[in-house]
């Protein structure tokens, strides 16, 4: 991990207070969004994020899948989950996180994150982002 589109990357969100950045190519995309929003934002509008850096807050088993979605080349979060690491490894995404836990918990710490719960025994990228979004209608409702 490591070169000039990880590190702008990691610096905006630590500096900028953002939940996600994406730098590569020149460009940068960042969100203030939380959860998955901007990633299957981005992914919904077919941007060309392709060898990206990502930095994020918190990368779940379903952003781990979006990113592999998303084709990042590089994925480092200040906490991501033992299943979201085992996803980036498994499509070859170099990843890294400041802290490690079992499962990403809900907002009000009563369980696991609903969109982790979604993903939770899928392996195939395509059935998780069918998975995702219907998480996602639910959710919205």
């Amino acid at each position: 991990m490591g070169g000039a589109d990880f590190e702008r990357a990691w610096g905006l969100l630590q500096e900028e207070g953002y939940t996600c950045v994406l730098c590569g190519n020149e460009q940068i995309y960042t969100s203030r969004l939380r959860g998955v929003t901007p990633l299957l934002s981005w992914l919904d509008e077919g941007l060309a994020l392709q060898g990206f850096s990502a930095a994020d807050k918190v990368v779940g088993k379903a952003a781990a899948f979006l990113y592999v979605m998303l084709g990042v080349k590089e994925v480092y979060a200040q906490v991501m989950s033992t299943p979201a690491k085992a996803v980036l490894e498994v499509h070859h995404i170099p990843n890294g996180c400041e802290v490690e836990v079992a499962a990403i918990r809900n907002r009000t710490n009563t369980g696991f994150c609903p969109m982790e719960t979604a993903v939770w025994d899928i392996t195939d990228p395509l059935e998780a982002l069918a998975a995702i979004h219907s998480k996602w209608k639910d959710l919205k409702g």
